[in-house]
């Protein structure tokens, strides 16, 4: 059983997580949800990111393909989302808006955001070269990172401040806008 568990591959995988997910940019949206929302539950986000990451794993390219959806397609779509949560932390606009919305908790927090088109296609790709118990491991490592992050946001701002935040949340979002054009480009190729 422990022949399975290589530690390289939970590094690698891991941390090409860790790179899509991008909590520690995500930030200042988080928080701007926060302030929206008036409270984030940590533990119900990093829990229901978790599932949908590991379902996705098992299931994700046969809940794609019963649908007709290619991966590609689906990367394509995830770019859009991506360019324009990108666009809202740029532009300093709100183009995601919810009628009085209870809790960011499981939209836009959980699913896109932490558990998006990104991570999923990211998923996928890591599926064809590593263990799926070794990736597995690297989704629960980078879950309990993600839910100490939620956890300590409202400590975060206080040290960075408004204007911190405003600096990180424009940098983030040129890194999410790059993010997203280079999905959009290396999947819309394979669509035509």
């Amino acid at each position: 059983m422990f022949k399975v568990f290589d530690f390289r591959q939970i590094f690698t995988a891991g941390m090409v997580l860790f790179a899509v997910i991008d909590i520690i940019g995500s930030i200042p949206i988080i928080i701007d949800l926060r302030k929206k929302t008036g409270h984030i539950q940590s533990e119900k986000a990093s829990i229901v990111a978790g599932i949908i990451m590991i379902v996705f794993l098992f299931l994700g390219k046969e809940i794609l393909s019963l649908i007709g959806i290619d991966v590609n397609s689906f990367a394509v779509a995830g770019s859009f989302i991506l360019f324009f949560l990108a666009l809202e932390m740029i532009l300093g606009i709100s183009l995601y808006r919810d009628d009085a919305p209870e809790t960011a908790s499981v939209v836009p927090l959980a699913f896109p955001l932490i558990a998006g088109a990104g991570t999923m296609t990211s998923l996928v790709s890591l599926q064809a070269e590593y263990e799926t118990a070794n990736i597995i491991v690297a989704i629960i490592i980078n879950i309990i990172f993600v839910f100490l992050v939620l956890k300590s946001s409202s400590r975060i701002e206080k040290i960075l401040g408004s204007q911190g935040i405003n600096v990180i949340r424009k940098v983030f979002g040129v890194i999410l806008l790059a993010i997203s054009v280079k999905l959009f480009a290396a999947n819309i190729q394979s669509l035509f």
